[in-house]
């Protein structure tokens, strides 16, 4: 991995079967507690980043709260520049600096709409967002740390990419099931586990009823 990479965390809360959402798009499965410690791990980077199938469903802000500390830059991950100017993201995006990284693929309409918001567009890839590409020029606008709320397939765009450093899963207990319900690695996956990075436990937290897993990539 090239040194000037951004340091990559992908963090998110997952049930006791691995998955991240139901099959309707229920995510609900922080805590409180678990929630603060989030939000303090989101004011200590310099950006957090998600795909535009979380934007979607969960219209989220991604800004710092519940406890004190700087907002991140916001980086969604549009190819076709479709983001919606009433999301909530764009409407904050006078006060908080956002990016959009789009692909080629982008039409003409949606990058004219883009390029009126008070956003910074990043064009990386042909047909769709390239992670590398992206993230040597987020390294050249010097931000060095990155928090990766997305689903289940831009967790995997990092993982088979190989460009993350970090993994904070916090254990929830729930039991979802489902095959539609969302993973928190989605994509094709790997055909053998020996594919698999190699993660290091760094630490375990509990936090009353969860249980918050640390792991380094080696």
């Amino acid at each position: 991995m090239v040194k000037s990479n951004p340091y990559v965390i992908l963090s998110a809360a997952i049930s006791i079967d691995g998955k991240i959402s139901t099959r309707v798009g229920d995510s609900k499965l922080s805590s409180k507690e678990d929630n603060i410690r989030l939000h303090k791990l989101r004011s200590k980077v310099d950006a957090i980043l998600i795909g535009k199938n979380t934007l979607l469903q969960d219209d989220p802000l991604l800004t710092v709260r519940y406890t004190k500390g700087k907002n991140p830059i916001r980086i969604i991950l549009d190819s076709k520049g479709t983001i919606s100017a009433n999301s909530r993201i764009i409407k904050t995006s006078n006060k908080i600096p956002t990016i959009i990284a789009v692909s080629k693929k982008i039409s003409k309409i949606n990058l004219l709409k883009l390029k009126k918001l008070p956003i910074e567009i990043i064009i990386a890839g042909e047909n769709s967002v390239n992670l590398k590409l992206l993230m040597k020029k987020l390294s050249s606008k010097k931000i060095k740390t990155i928090l990766v709320e997305g689903g289940g397939t831009v967790n995997w765009e990092f993982i088979k990419n190989d460009l993350f450093n970090e993994l904070i899963v916090t254990l929830s207990p729930f039991l979802i099931g489902g095959n539609d319900s969302i993973s928190f690695v989605g994509g094709k996956g790997f055909t053998k586990i020996s594919n698999s990075p190699t993660l290091k436990l760094k630490s375990t937290k509990r936090l009353k009823n969860y249980l918050v897993l640390n792991y380094i990539k080696v």
